[in-house]
């Protein structure tokens, strides 16, 4: 049960006391959505280091290794001249899944989508990949904006060299997300105002292992599990082949979190900690609530509310909200933020319902298996 402090502290991480308030969470909307260029104050400090001892971070310099070898490029390594129907691969990934709502397997008596015909679900269908697309494309760009922001005030020089090669991965995922929504799909949609709240607050966090923690840990975890179940649901080559080498270069990113922050950790007394779960849970919750997209409903002039409720009678729709945590949750076991301080933060991950990934393998011991194998190499092809 929570007490009257972990109210407060809700409050005031994200604006409310109930974490599960959907008209708050709803309230929140990006309000210029014709923005083009977004300006956030860095408050970090540059960090030089003089000290070039390769390997002094044995499991660094591993994974600097590794990423040098698993280069790929955006441009010529994907079958760019597949031919993408959205409508009918709508229509293949609801065959495929016969517990969707589209599938007629949920009882939407008295819902917003009691008397849709086939037309209107494909519509839905359709908007809902170039939204959720759009949200990974849109968080590619934090991540590369991240990334060189931990290039530049990161201590290690191990930790410098495997981030300045992120930042080339994560260019080349803005890159392929970018091309597939315009030239394959139908267009994207803007950021949505949480995603573009958390950025926010990661970038103009001062210290370097904030940076981390919001965006290796929380939303590049998120993005790794969102990945694999998309990449296991979706009928559509391209989109497969883009995924899976994406997914090779995202375990990397967490891992590199993980590997880096467990040091750094051991190092931070119980309030520098309760600092570091409290971020965690904002993060989460934040990544959570963006979830919704609000912007479908209101693209497709439906009340968002009445939508959101009744989308959440799927079970396919409440495994996957659940399952984008998997890789979060053990990650932060592996960094002692679970059980730290009386296990607050494992009281919050119990309150949003996803605690039971924390015995799940961590990204720092299992990333290997998401590497691209000599087959799938393109310097293979």
């Amino acid at each position: 049960m929570s007490t009257t402090d972990d109210l407060s502290t809700t409050e005031a991480l994200i604006g409310r006391a109930d974490v599960n308030d959907l008209e708050a969470i709803l309230g929140v909307t990006n309000t210029d959505v014709n923005e083009l260029v977004h300006h956030v104050k860095d408050n970090a400090d540059c960090i030089f280091t003089w000290d070039y001892e390769k390997g002094r971070r044995p499991a660094l310099n591993k994974l600097y290794e590794k990423a040098k070898s698993a280069q790929w490029n955006g441009e010529t390594d994907l079958p760019w001249d597949t031919e993408v129907d959205q409508e009918a691969l709508v229509m293949a990934n609801a065959e495929a899944n016969a517990s969707s709502m589209f599938a007629g397997t949920v009882d939407l008596a008295g819902t917003v989508f009691e008397r849709w015909d086939e037309q209107q679900w494909i519509q839905l269908g359709v908007e809902s990949q170039n939204w959720m697309l759009s949200q990974f494309m849109h968080g590619e760009q934090g991540a590369l904006v991240c990334t060189a922001k931990i290039v530049e005030t990161v201590p290690w020089i191990d930790a410098k060299y495997y981030a300045s090669t992120q930042v080339m991965d994560e260019a080349r995922h803005v890159e392929v997300f970018a091309k597939y929504l315009d030239d394959k799909l139908s267009g994207h949609y803007p950021i949505n105002a949480h995603l573009k709240m958390l950025l926010d607050d990661i970038i103009e966090d001062s210290r370097w292992d904030m940076t981390y923690l919001g965006m290796q840990i929380m939303v590049e975890g998120l993005a790794l599990a969102a990945f694999g179940f998309i990449h296991a649901m979706t009928q559509e080559p391209l989109l497969k082949q883009l995924l899976r080498y994406v997914m090779s270069d995202e375990a990397r990113h967490v891992a590199f979190g993980v590997l880096s922050l467990k040091e750094y950790y051991e190092g931070l007394d119980a309030d520098e900690i309760r600092e570091r779960q409290e971020f965690a849970f904002e993060a989460a919750v934040r990544m959570r609530d963006r979830l919704l997209q609000q912007e479908v409903w209101e693209r497709l002039g439906i009340d968002s509310k009445e939508a959101v409720q009744a989308v959440m009678l799927s079970p396919e729709r409440q495994l996957f909200q659940q399952m984008l945590f998997s890789k979060i949750v053990p990650n932060c076991k592996k960094l002692g933020l679970l059980d730290a301080g009386d296990g607050w933060l494992r009281q919050k991950f119990g309150e949003i319902g996803v605690i039971q990934f924390e015995d799940w393998t961590d990204t720092g011991d299992e990333y290997e298996a998401f590497a691209l194998s000599e087959e799938e190499l393109p310097t293979a092809s």
